[in-house]
């Protein structure tokens, strides 16, 4: 299936039924009164967040989307029935905009999620709503609200504790199928990611973290070069990126320091709060290299990088220090989850050290 991560669509909630104007005709009543029921409301546009979907494609094709209107009223007291609602199921991590003022309505990030994004018209009014003491008979009706019409935008970032990034070729598609349940296609040639691959990584018992892999980024992506720029907004969500270098490149001229720079360089242009978040520097295919030069090589990749953080020494391939890569970026990340939890204020009267008096 094409990944779709962006897409257009119109919707128009449903319109509310008129009201109707109506008397009672019995026989042996004269006086019968009105007696015309109010419209029915128009169905509602809802969106809900689908655990199961994972693109937008769905919307690619199909742009317009109506709710039912309502139902007229009608006589003997009856009201009309609602229209009926209509539910757009997206995928969580959807972004829902209004097309004509670029203002974010809805962000559906958490699984069933269910929003109202257009509200169906209220039904008009019957006959009957009228009568009061000096209009017995009263003949005036309204007709239905319209319902509300949008056309909106919609823009995928998916949810992600760490997303891989680097050079296509880099091994992040082997990395991502070594440590996690994803099987995404790899070959010995660039560009085999054409999309974003999620993978859950299971680090112990209810201990586990989601990681995207990206098409592989090449210079001028910020711009619009290659494939991977189309997808750098779904690293923004993430809490941590991992920067998968490959030390052991096909090309003998190709320069891994100055390769590295070129990608970090994208991600300034592209969004300087991407290029903030927290990134450590992942050293890839050291399968690759003879064993007596890889301390050298990682020792002169990192001086010349000029890099302060973390450094991890892997293969992909061999899996050979991608089990204390797992291990430190879940504490990386329980340490985020645990910082951004909101204080609870405890009362004074039950603090360490004081305990509350109790009635005798």
């Amino acid at each position: 299936m094409k990944f779709v991560d962006e897409a257009f669509i119109d919707i128009a909630a449903g319109d509310g039924g008129n009201g109707c104007v109506s008397f009672r005709h019995e026989k042996y009543k004269e006086f019968g009164g009105p007696n015309g029921g109010d419209g029915g409301r128009g169905g509602h546009v809802f969106a809900l967040a689908d655990p199961s979907l994972n693109t937008l494609v769905d919307y690619r094709y199909t742009r317009r989307f109506d709710a039912k209107r309502g139902q007229h009223g009608m006589g003997s007291d009856m009201f009309g029935a609602a229209g009926d609602d209509i539910t757009l199921k997206m995928p969580v991590g959807t972004i829902i905009t209004d097309a004509q003022t670029g203002q974010v309505l809805y962000e559906l990030l958490t699984s069933g999620e269910r929003v109202t994004i257009a509200k169906g018209g209220d039904g008009g009014f019957g006959n009957m709503r009228f009568k009061s003491a000096i209009n017995r008979a009263p003949r005036q009706k309204t007709p239905g609200w319209p319902g509300e019409r949008k056309s909106l935008k919609l823009e995928l970032k998916v949810l992600a504790d760490v997303g891989l990034l680097g050079l296509p070729n880099a091994g992040k598609s082997t990395l991502i199928s070594a440590i996690s349940n994803a099987r995404p296609r790899i070959a010995d040639y660039p560009f085999t990611t054409l999309h974003p691959n999620l993978g859950v990584v299971r680090v112990g018992p209810e201990q586990s973290f989601v990681v995207a892999d990206l098409p592989g980024l090449i210079e001028g992506a910020a711009e619009g070069a290659g494939l991977g720029h189309q997808f750098l907004r779904h690293l923004q969500r993430t809490r941590l990126l991992l920067h998968v270098v490959d030390l052991a490149p096909f090309d003998d001229g190709a320069d891994p320091v100055a390769q590295a720079k070129g990608i970090i360089a994208e991600l300034k242009k592209y969004d300087k709060a991407l290029y903030d978040k927290p990134r450590w520097l992942v050293l890839n295919k050291l399968d690759m290299v003879p064993s007596e030069e890889r301390a050298a090589k990682v020792k002169d990749f990192v001086r010349r990088m000029r890099y302060k953080g973390p450094v991890f020494e892997i293969s992909a391939l061999t899996h050979e220090g991608c089990e204390l890569l797992v291990k430190s970026v879940y504490e990386h990340i329980k340490a985020q989850q645990v910082a951004e939890q909101p204080a609870i204020d405890v009362d004074p009267r039950f603090k360490e050290g004081s305990a509350p008096e109790i009635a005798s």
